[in-house]
């Protein structure tokens, strides 16, 4: 790759969730590259068995099916008492949301310990398919005892925060955004991204 500034004008966002595509465009709109969505017929398995393994499946693999550079992350939730379920398993653990959050509700009420953090792994791609750059951020927090707030997407409505004693469901975007998972990775990999657009 000798000259990525040339190449690295588009980045496509190896998702399908509304939500983390919103969060994705918020935090990475003033670096000067145009974000554009996967093309729905790309769907990639993600047969990895940490959220790392994952991320990086799916950015290579839409990286060389579009042939440009592509992001993509992986994240869920780790609940302690629950021996880090539903971990890498987040997004499939029921149909819906809402299932989800019962489920997890329901596995943990013989539990006295609520501890539990959100974990995202988030990779780029360049258009050969060549992992670029990685990180990982977490988020600690406790599992509340029913649902709060409608703010945010997938289990944010039990993840309780313990300084706010609110939920991610309760705390407003713009506060999420600068103490997530997701905004913990974004910010590690900010600066990466940032070398290879100004290169």
């Amino acid at each position: 790759m000798s000259d990525m500034s040339t190449q690295l004008q588009k980045l496509v966002i190896a998702s399908g969730n509304a939500g983390k595509i919103e969060e994705f465009r918020a935090y990475l709109a003033d670096l000067g590259v145009t974000l554009i969505l996967k093309p729905d017929s790309i769907d990639v398995e993600e047969t990895g068995t940490t959220f790392i393994e994952n991320a990086h499946l799916k950015a290579s693999q839409v990286a060389i099916a579009t042939g440009e550079w592509a992001i993509a992350d992986d994240s869920g939730l780790e609940v302690i008492a629950l021996n880090d379920a539903p971990g890498v398993l987040s997004a499939r653990y029921a149909d819906t949301d809402s299932d989800r959050i019962n489920r997890v509700l329901s596995e943990l009420s013989h539990h006295s310990n609520r501890e539990a953090q959100f974990v995202c792994a988030i990779a780029i791609a360049s258009p050969d398919g060549a992992i670029a750059a990685d990180a990982i951020g977490v988020c600690k927090g406790a599992i509340a005892d029913a649902p709060r707030g409608n703010h945010g997407f997938g289990y944010d409505p039990i993840f309780l925060i313990p300084e706010f004693q609110q939920t991610f469901g309760e705390i407003p975007p713009e506060v999420k955004a600068k103490i997530s998972h997701r905004a913990n990775a974004l910010s590690i990999l900010r600066s990466k991204l940032q070398n290879f657009v100004n290169q």
